[in-house]
């Protein structure tokens, strides 16, 4: 794929033919400060900065900053170390002068061509060979020593520039997207926290709500293999892009629309999930399955599920299990638990205000996941 103005063969160039690679000079979390010179750390190309272009600098510092990297406009950054060799191929274009570039930073100030876009490159084509030339196991690292020899096909710069222009358009629509799922995320707390426990009405043991079952699989693969999770609950073959559960399935517990799921071990994380997207499907047999009881809203019992103050009292009533991530829940105490409800004709309100926040949440992630695929679409057919 290639935009129709432009010919020509693109240029095979190690890339310390057309870069000088440096490093960057230590400054670490502790030396951040709310006021001082804009600075960039290693970690935060990770946490912080996930497209590759940096818009703006968030942290500062304001110690002695003589003797300290600083950038120049158009250098690209790679961290020097990292958990592991896929993950440590994370480049940065940092299209500003005089940012403090700290340890365990590679910096790579490129002679004539485009830093935007060789980020998108090493971040895409080049990335499992980036990988292949990182060192170490449990702690992985990256050298300029490392990245001296790796490959980059490159055009001109013109066309460098038009290939970055267009993938930092879909990265700017990204971030955008994303501003609008988090506001669609705290929305939606705030009015659960704020409609579910304001009111007044009876309280109610959780027992009394929900109805466990424990309907059983008779043949393999009978349905779709469904995962839990504390994000929510999906088709195993298209969260995990494959079927990860025993090739036996015979026994798995059947779960149907508008049920309840959760996993005993990790309910005090929030594994806990209403299923509104799957007619019929499967768990495995250590989850807990409940249908909720007549007479209450089911989206109002889905949203009451997943509250903070819900959460608080599901990690009251588990037990610390086998390792840390791990604990076991009394289910006795789980039925003892007691939630206020309001009216019927109430929880329907609050249900279907709550259910059309999270109708308009998905469609936003939609989106966001649309542009994300349209990415990394072009990333692969734009760059040789």
């Amino acid at each position: 794929m290639r935009f129709p103005e432009f010919s020509g063969e693109w240029k095979e160039e190690q890339l310390d033919s057309i870069a000088t690679l440096s490093k960057g000079i230590g400054i670490s979390k502790e030396q951040l400060s709310e006021d001082g010179e804009p600075c960039i750390l290693y970690g935060e190309l990770y946490t912080k900065y996930k497209s590759e272009i940096i818009k703006h600098v968030e942290s500062k510092t304001d110690i002695d900053s003589s003797k300290l990297k600083r950038s120049k406009a158009n250098d690209v950054i790679i961290p020097c170390s990292g958990e592991t060799a896929v993950d440590i191929a994370t480049a940065r274009c940092v299209p500003f002068d005089n940012i403090l570039l700290g340890g365990d930073l590679n910096v790579i100030s490129l002679h004539k061509y485009d830093g935007a876009f060789m980020s998108y490159q090493l971040n895409g084509k080049r990335k499992y060979d980036i990988a292949r030339v990182a060192q170490g196991v449990s702690v992985v690292h990256l050298y300029g020593e490392h990245l001296k020899a790796i490959k980059t096909y490159n055009p001109s710069l013109p066309e460098q520039q038009k290939i970055a222009e267009l993938l930092s358009l879909i990265d700017e629509r990204i971030a955008t997207q994303n501003k609008i799922i988090k506001k669609y995320e705290s929305l939606i707390k705030g009015i659960s926290n704020l409609l579910l426990y304001e009111t007044e009405g009876k309280s109610v043991c959780l027992g009394d709500i929900l109805i466990e079952r424990s309907e059983r699989t008779q043949t393999n693969n009978q349905y779709d293999v469904l995962s839990s999770t504390v994000k929510g609950i999906f088709s195993q073959r298209e969260y995990f892009s494959k079927d990860i559960a025993s090739e036996n399935n015979v026994g798995y517990k059947i779960i149907r629309l508008h049920d309840i799921v959760l996993s005993p071990q990790n309910l005090w994380m929030g594994n806990i999930n209403y299923n509104d997207k799957f007619d019929i499907g499967i768990v495995s047999p250590s989850y807990k399955i409940f249908s909720i009881g007549e007479g209450y809203d089911k989206r109002f019992v889905a949203a009451m599920l997943k509250t903070h103050r819900a959460l608080y009292n599901y990690i009251l009533v588990s037990e610390q299990g086998a390792s840390i991530v791990r604990r076991n829940l009394n289910m006795e105490a789980f039925s003892q638990l007691v939630f206020k409800l309001p009216t019927f004709d109430k929880q329907r309100k609050i249900g279907y205000a709550i259910s059309s926040l999270k109708s308009q949440l998905e469609a936003a992630n939609k989106i966001v996941r649309a542009y994300i695929s349209q990415k990394q679409y072009l990333l692969r057919q734009m760059f040789i």
